[in-house]
């Protein structure tokens, strides 16, 4: 089986800008290309898990976030890094296009786009991780089984974890990737 980090796009691997889907305005953090090259590197295949509320609400459709998907993997591919796999959950049940706007099993924190993505890549949950900037990332890794990575520099966030509380914290893609490096070490 594989193994997988699962990462969350906006506000984790790129900066967030609300509602983008212009590839100009995308802006990678500093260290997260290498960061996944140097996961990708340990074995884990590399997948995106994004909510894409947008969709929903009509702000923009399906093909733009799949445009999305194809720039992310597009600018990856320029630092050495596979895209193994790009899932987005495009519903919201206050959404005003009416094919999108209900409950689902896939949007965060309800772990649809990982289980769907361990099936479709034979993935090991139980030696995952689900990286993300949000509560919501947290639980949906949790509930998928995964370890858990919360990206966060705000003490409050890190506070509210307690509930859901994740594997582990950091303050950018980098020093997350360095933690699941050394309890990969410590687990193996």
């Amino acid at each position: 089986m594989n193994k997988a980090i699962f990462v969350d796009k906006d506000g984790t691997l790129l900066v967030d800008v609300p509602y983008n889907v212009d590839p100009s305005r995308m802006e990678f953090y500093e260290g997260a290309r290498e960061s996944l090259r140097q996961l990708q590197e340990h074995g884990f295949l590399i997948i995106v898990v994004t909510n894409q509320s947008g969709v929903a609400r009509g702000f923009f459709t399906e093909e733009a976030v799949i445009n999305v998907g194809n720039v992310v993997a597009t600018e990856l591919a320029n630092y050495c890094v596979t895209l193994d796999g790009f899932y987005f959950c495009p519903h919201h049940p206050a959404g005003s296009v009416a094919a999108y706007a209900r409950p689902c099993n896939c949007r965060k924190p309800a772990p649809g786009m990982l289980l769907r993505a361990a099936e479709d890549f034979n993935i090991d949950l139980q030696n995952s991780w689900m990286i993300g900037n949000s509560l919501d990332d947290v639980a949906a890794g949790r509930r998928a089984g995964c370890f858990t990575l919360l990206i966060s520099d705000t003490e409050t966030t890190r506070d509210r974890a307690g509930s859901i509380p994740p594997t582990a914290t950091a303050t950018s893609l980098s020093e997350a990737a360095a933690i699941v490096l050394e309890n990969q070490r410590v687990l193996v």
